[in-house]
């Protein structure tokens, strides 16, 4: 009967390499990005690509209700409009998809496609300026597709390009319209704005509304300064957004208010890492009472 070969002396510095290489591994979510963000200060990675991969992992956790479009700034075509009317609408926007409604934005019939009423012009519905009788916008409407405000973000991206639709209307538990999401609003969370034709230097940034200014999140604060006559510094932040981030001390949820220098601030839309629209105000007398900054939960 042979002896047992011995074990190579180089099998206990190879387990060694090994052990130490499992122990690298991260267990969890949190210890994988304090790797990936580890790497990036080790210059492995760009800051672009760092911020692309934590989008991507936090993306399974948010869900629609963290990024929608909410049912009050939907844009919406009224079917009983007139095609003069709706067309205004659709130049003034800059979209290209518009939910059609009946009585009310509970009530939505389907998705006008801009690009289809080309095919209005290309089949003579459409002559010089004038609309012809045999124009039915209801002719020209997508199926809309209805999706709860819980799902999850990663599996709404994968049906959204499964199916080929780039836009889909989120409804309550009670069934009733609570926004609308798109293709753009997932792959913002993943990699950023997103800027297209319509998005111009010049863009404005800030417009009248009821109660106040809607104020879009990315208004440099210089910008804001000069409308609103206010002092803010812009040595740490370049935006009105940014700002807020840092009085809020977090990502403030949609429907939570602050009071900062002399104005009330609400969040109107606001995403899991970011703001996206604030409405502001002069805040009252007794809001601004001590003069200290206040958030207020939605």
């Amino acid at each position: 009967m042979n002896d047992p070969q011995p074990v190579p002396s180089v099998w206990p510095a190879w387990l060694n390499r090994f052990r130490k290489w499992l122990q690298t591994q991260p267990e969890d979510k949190d210890e994988l990005l304090q790797l990936l963000r580890q790497a990036q200060l080790d210059d492995l990675l760009s800051p672009d690509a760092l911020h692309i991969m934590e989008g991507a992992l936090q993306v399974a956790e948010t869900h629609v209700r963290d990024v929608m479009i909410p049912r009050a700034q939907m844009v919406v075509i009224t079917a009983a409009e007139k095609p003069d009317v709706f067309l205004e609408t659709i130049i003034q926007s800059g979209h290209s998809r518009f939910p059609v409604v009946g009585e009310n934005r509970d009530d939505v019939q389907g998705i006008l496609l801009a690009k289809d009423l080309l095919h209005c012009y290309a089949q003579g519905k459409i002559e010089g300026n004038q609309w012809s009788h045999q124009f039915n916008l209801r002719d020209w409407l997508r199926p809309a597709v209805f999706i709860p405000e819980s799902k999850r973000l990663h599996i709404l991206l994968r049906e959204f390009r499964t199916s080929r639709n780039h836009m889909a209307i989120v409804v309550d538990e009670y069934g009733g319209v609570a926004g609308l999401v798109t293709i753009e609003d997932v792959i913002e969370e993943i990699i950023g704005d997103i800027d297209d034709e319509h998005d111009s230097d010049d863009m404005v940034y800030i417009k009248p509304r009821d109660e106040g200014f809607s104020v879009r999140a990315l208004t440099p604060i210089d910008e804001f300064n000069d409308h609103f006559n206010t002092t803010f510094s812009d040595e740490e932040f370049d935006t009105i957004g940014g700002l807020l981030l840092k009085a809020f001390g977090r990502v403030p949820k949609r429907g939570e208010t602050l009071i900062l220098a002399g104005f009330h601030f609400k969040v109107l839309r606001a995403a899991k890492r970011r703001i996206h629209l604030l409405r502001v105000r002069e805040a009252l007398p007794e809001e601004t009472e001590d003069d200290k900054d206040r958030v207020t939960e939605p």
